[in-house]
């Protein structure tokens, strides 16, 4: 089953969870979605450009400032800079960015991964965390449990080492996240 495509006004979808709102603007520019996701819990802001088939272009991170805290991009064959181009070759190979404190990062794996019902993959991850903004590839397991439930975990301890958590997941027609066991649901 594909998802159904965004409405090309862009959409709008706000998450609650026990620390406060998620919420996340799709607008569609330029052949692609410009995410802008502001998280609650942690009083910070995101800005995802992905392209039209839910590969991540950027990801721009800022708390409290007026200037990014974090500045990514992809040459979108797996290696990673920063705003001063400094290459991120602890990053290379990473297909997906997982943000701390929202599903929206999850969801954008969900979209790209042609999964049948029953089947898996394991994707590189660039993980961020807002409050440290340290970046640590990790490898996730998406496995699709039926048409619109998911589930993702963490397969490698990593440095440092992480807790494995394993999460499962309900999506809506445009394969976005309506409920994440352990905090978030769709208002």
């Amino acid at each position: 089953m594909m998802y159904r495509a965004l409405p090309a006004d862009g959409l709008d979808v706000v998450w609650a969870s026990p620390e406060g709102e998620t919420t996340a603007e799709f607008r569609w520019e330029n052949e692609g979605w410009t995410i802008n996701c502001m998280l609650g819990p942690q009083r910070s802001q995101v800005v995802m450009r992905v392209g039209a088939q839910w590969h991540i272009q950027q990801v721009i991170l800022f708390r409290d400032l007026e200037q990014p805290d974090l500045w990514l991009a992809t040459d979108g064959a797996g290696r990673w800079g920063e705003v001063n181009g400094a290459h991120r070759t602890d990053l290379d190979g990473c297909r997906l960015v997982a943000v701390v404190g929202t599903p929206i990062t999850h969801c954008i794996g969900m979209r790209q991964l042609p999964l049948q019902v029953g089947h898996g993959a394991e994707v590189k991850t660039a993980v961020i965390d807002t409050e440290t903004l340290s970046i640590v590839p990790r490898t996730l397991v998406f496995e699709r449990l039926g048409e619109r439930f998911w589930r993702y975990t963490t397969l490698d301890a990593g440095d440092p080492p992480a807790p494995r958590t394993l999460v499962e997941v309900r999506v809506d027609e445009y394969g976005l996240v309506e409920s994440e066991e352990g905090g978030f649901e769709r208002r």
